[in-house]
Formats: C-alpha cells, structure tokens, sequence
C-alpha cells in the first residue's frame, strides 16, 4: 500500500486533526481603506468617475460588507473621490450596518422605487450627465440594461480595469491567509488518504473530509470532487455513485475558506498497486507542473506559463493543443476570494506576471477512458520569483510528503 493510505479509522484520523485557524487575523478595516484608495487613484488615471460594486465578491474585496446578490438591489458606489455610498433597501439598513466593514454613505430605496434610476441621478447630479461609469463584471446583464436607459451605454465601461488589477496583487495579510487555509487543506488530504477503506463510497469521503476540515477551524468544505478508478479522467468528476475498490487509482480536490480566501489542493494515488502506465503517467505530470513552475517568470506573460507546458507534453510525445491523452484546460487559474480569479495561466493571458500574484499549477494530465492524473499545489508570485505555499507531491510512493 502507499504510504499514508488505509491505516487508521475515520476517528482516528479525525482525532489528529488540530485547529490550524486560531491565529488567522482577518484583513483589517486599513487595508480596506487602502484598497479603496487605490482603486481610487486607477480610476482617476484612466478618467473613470465612479464603479459600481455588486453584492458579492468584490463588494466584499472593498468593504468588507459580506452580502448576497439577489433581486434586491445591494451595492456599493466607490466615486474617484471621496466616501463609497452604499445602495440598499432601506428596510435592510440596519441588518446591513451589523455587516458594514467600512463606513458607507447611505444611497436608500423603498420597495415601490427604483435603485437603478436612483443610482443614476445620483451620480449624474455629482459627476454631471457626461459622467463615465465602471460596472462590476459579476452584474447582472438585467441591471446594466436597465441602466442604460438613464446612462448612455457609451458611458459605461469594465470595471474589471480597476477591479482585477487591486485583487490579483495580494498583500501579505492575504498571502498569510491563503497560505494557513492551504496548510488546512493539506492536513485533511493527510487524514482522508489515511482512513480509506476498501468499499467506502465517494459519498462517505467527501463527507469525512467536510468534517475534517471543521476540525482545522473552516466552516466545513468550500468544494469536494472525490473520484475513483475511471471516473478519474474527467476532470470534475461523474454523477453516479463510487464505491472504493482494491488497486483504484484516487483523486481528491478539495478546500475550504479562511476570513473570505481559498485553499484548493489536489492529489492523485494508487490505493493499492499503479500499474505501469498509472506510474509513467503520474512522473509525467509532476515534470508538468515542475515546467509550470520554473517558467513562472517576473516580467513575462502569464500564457508563457502554460506555453512551457504545452512545450514539455510535445516533449513527451504527449498531445500538446488541448488534445487527449494530454492536458486538455488550462495549466492554472488564479486565487484569493474567488476560486477562480484574475489572471489565469493560459494561452492568450499577456498580464505580465507581478509580486502578489497567487496562481493554481494543475496541467491535469488524462489517458482517456482510463484514468486522469491531477496535482494540484499553487505557488505566489514573489520579488525573487515564484514560491510554493504547499510542497508538490515527491513520489507516487509518497504522495502525501510523509518521509
């Protein structure tokens, strides 16, 4: 058996779990200031007067004001100068102002009027009628019709200008807290590989890991795609039933959220015995993500990341466009609050590549029909180059770096 698979029970491995969360500090009410100052002076060099921020991930970014997005129009304006003005209901003011982070000036509606109409004559009567307004990327295409009918469309612009380039430069208070809630996630990849158990379902993994992940202080697990054997070479797994079988090839992709970051770690094993294919397979994909890793360089476009990679599988007498058996996505994604964030590592990606930049490395490589192999570990941009927050897997023998 590998080492670190099948020898202990579920209470057992839960048991050697610690809460790895109680010294996290959450990002703190000046650094959102900054942020917004910031935001504040890319929007003044690019003649933008106002964005808009939709509830959810980016009002957050800003604010700190954690609010789900719905038909209720919530939002923040953050204006080229001077104090955001949250727009709200007025009957959620008070349950908005627990939530407040920053201080936001009020922009309130009722229930029979208009935000979006608001909203604009607000800002016509600050910024005048020939204002130019940066709508958050995750609005709704609804909202922004309906705005066009007080604000020319020509007068609005991406807000992702502004938006992206504050997010994908993480400071060290978010690379403090990436990297505790990936040391998370690492210890529960330990802990499930150690209670596997022939004819476990997927179902009773995935479980098992949500409760690790409570006992390493998240709130359970952001994501979970637990996947054996064949259901192994898709790469978000398959909607039957799995049950665990003798000499199964397993994948595990998991994380949770720590003060509103991600950890997201994958790792692929033999329970039991590789065969040939499985090995050569598995040693080609960790040379992939090494490839990954070693072209993360300053200066350079994030595609040359995943060019390096596409390169190596030619290498390999692997297909290298996308092709099976190959690496058919991208090599990664970036990550912070969202999952899934600016910029990625993938073909057409010219954002050069900066300090503070966090980045996936997954070039995910299928046999298809039999098998996938998956490594996931990501790595941050730093003045010197890149550097790993979790340790890549050294062997198929030792996937999990117990040695």
């Amino acid at each position: 058996m590998t080492r670190g698979i099948g020898y202990q029970t579920q209470n057992e491995a839960l048991n050697q779990l610690v809460n790895r969360a109680k010294g996290a500090k959450p990002i703190g009410i000046d650094e959102f200031n900054q942020r917004i100052e910031r935001a504040q002076t890319l929007m003044k060099a690019q003649g933008i007067d106002a964005i808009y921020l939709n509830a959810g991930t980016n009002l957050e970014y800003f604010t700190g004001l954690r609010w789900y997005p719905s038909e209720r129009l919530v939002g923040a304006i953050i204006p080229v100068e001077g104090t955001p003005r949250l727009i709200a209901p007025a009957f959620e003011l008070g349950s908005l102002k627990q939530a407040m982070q920053v201080p936001l000036e009020p922009l309130l509606w009722e229930e029979h009027e208009s935000p979006i109409e608001l909203m604009a004559s607000t800002l016509k009567d600050t910024f005048g009628a020939k204002l130019r307004l940066g709508i958050d990327e995750s609005t709704a295409y609804s909202f922004v019709a309906r705005l066009e009918e007080y604000v020319p469309a020509q007068q609005l612009c991406d807000a992702k200008t502004v938006i992206a380039e504050c997010r994908m430069h993480k400071s060290e208070a978010e690379l403090a807290l990436i990297q505790t809630a990936m040391d998370m996630t690492i210890a529960v990849h330990r802990a499930t590989a150690s209670m596997l158990k022939e004819g476990m379902s997927a179902t009773e993994v995935r479980t098992f890991i949500d409760e690790a992940h409570r006992r390493v202080g998240a709130s359970g697990s952001f994501f979970c795609i637990v996947l054996f054997g064949q259901a192994t070479s898709y790469p978000h797994g398959v909607q039957h039933e799995q049950y665990l079988n003798a000499n199964d090839w397993v994948l595990i992709d998991t994380g949770c959220k720590l003060h509103g970051y991600h950890s997201d770690i994958t790792r692929t094993y033999a329970f039991g015995e590789a065969t040939s294919e499985q090995r050569e397979f598995w040693q080609y994909e960790r040379q992939l993500q090494q490839v990954a890793f070693d072209s993360a360089h300053l200066g350079e476009p994030c595609s040359s990341v995943d060019d390096a990679v596409r390169q190596e599988l030619a290498r390999l007498s692997l297909k290298p466009d996308y092709q099976l058996p190959g690496v058919p996505h991208r090599t990664g994604h970036g990550i912070g609050m969202d999952l899934h964030e600016w910029p990625y590592l993938v073909g057409g990606d010219e954002t050069p590549l900066a300090p503070g930049m966090c980045f996936s490395n997954e070039p995910m490589l299928i046999q298809p029909e039999q098998f996938g192999v998956r490594l996931e570990d990501h790595f941050y941009m730093t003045d010197e180059g890149p550097k790993w927050f979790t340790e890549p897997s050294r062997s198929l023998d030792d996937p999990l770096n117990l040695e």
